[in-house]
Parts: structure tokens; C-alpha cells; sequence
């Protein structure tokens, strides 16, 4: 719902929807190396990337200005229209959306590696399909809740203030969760 109140010339539903796929395919991916009785990253070395929303709230905090996106705003306003499928799909919006889709699930991985094991390939089908039309679900909710007048009004507001802040506690608490901030103490305290 946040990265949907953040629309604009630059970041686009696509890039929001695309980075939710990306991220939560990557997340099925490693669930099914499990799966397949491959190597599986542990949990707290994928929370992590927990790291990730913390720098771009703190930059988002550090760099605010009054309209930080002036300069794409023209560009798209000249620009003839293209098909951004595929620049979407790799583009740093989206790879950042993934990238906080990743590690914010890193603790489902505990729940899909089981689960996927315990599936023959018929199940499995299933639960991928359902999980995947989900996200879109998911998506829409997400959207559909950031346009309501009063949330949006909300976000039109305070959106750019609590963005940073938002991030900044989705970054700890994705550290948290998955243990990354105990192996990162870890590693602290044995330096």
C-alpha cells in the first residue's frame, strides 16, 4: 500500500507489481531448491536484505525536497509513449520492490520449503498457482486501498514524511524476525 502511495513519472503500478512478482519468484525459487533437496540459504542470511529499505528510508529521510522527481515529470511528459514490459521488469523501481518483497517473505521460507516437500508435483501446481493469482490479489488490494479518500488523503499529506519512517521500521523489523540481527551481533561482537 505504501509503494502504491508513491506513484509517479518514475514509479509506476507496473514497477510495484512487477518487483512484487519478481521478489515473491524468487522466494518460490529458493523454497524449491529445498524442495529438490538443493542447498537452502538459511533465514537470517536472507533477512539481511533487511538492510535494503533501512538505506533507502534513510536516504528517502536525508535527500526529502519538495518535488524530487521534477526532472523525470518533464522527461515523461515529452516522451513519446513504449512498451516497458521488459525495462520494467529490470528496472532499479522494480529490482527495489523485489529486493523488499524478498526480504520481507525470507521467513515464508520456513513455510514453503516444508510445504512444498511435503506436496507431490500435483499439489505443488496447485499451491503455485494459488500463490501466484494471490499476489496479484494482493496488488490490487494494496492499490485499491491507497486510492480510498481518506487513506489517500492520508498519504497525499504525510506520505512523503512516512515513507522513510515506514521502510526504516520494515528494515528492523525484517532484521528481527529473521534473525539476521542476532547474526549480525554475532559477528560484531566476535571482531
Amino acid at each position: 500500500m505504501f509503494f502504491f502511495s508513491q506513484i509517479d513519472a518514475s514509479f509506476r503500478r507496473r514497477h510495484i507489481v512487477a518487483g512484487q512478482y519478481l521478489g515473491f519468484a524468487a522466494l518460490v525459487a529458493i523454497s524449491l531448491l529445498g524442495f529438490f533437496g538443493s542447498f537452502l540459504l538459511p533465514t537470517a542470511w536472507i533477512g539481511l536484505l533487511g538492510l535494503l529499505p533501512i538505506a533507502i528510508g534513510v536516504k528517502k529521510l536525508l535527500y526529502r525536497r519538495e518535488n524530487p522527481h521534477r526532472a523525470e515529470l518533464d522527461k515523461a511528459r515529452n516522451e513519446p509513449p513504449k512498451l516497458f514490459i521488459l525495462s520494467s521488469l529490470f528496472s532499479r523501481q522494480t529490482l527495489t520492490v523485489a529486493a523488499v518483497t524478498f526480504a520481507n517473505g525470507g521467513d515464508n521460507l520456513g513455510i514453503y520449503t516444508p510445504l512444498f516437500a511435503s506436496s507431490n508435483f500435483f499439489h505443488l501446481g496447485i499451491f503455485l498457482f494459488i500463490f501466484f493469482t494471490l499476489v496479484g490479489v494482493w496488488c490490487y488490494a494494496g492499490f485499491l486501498l491507497s486510492r480510498h479518500p481518506l487513506i489517500a488523503e492520508i498519504f497525499s499529506r504525510y506520505g512523503r514524511l512516512l515513507v522513510p519512517f515506514v521502510l526504516v521500521g520494515l528494515g528492523v523489523y525484517i532484521l528481527m524476525e529473521s534473525g539476521a540481527a542476532t547474526l549480525m551481533l554475532g559477528w560484531i561482537q566476535s571482531l
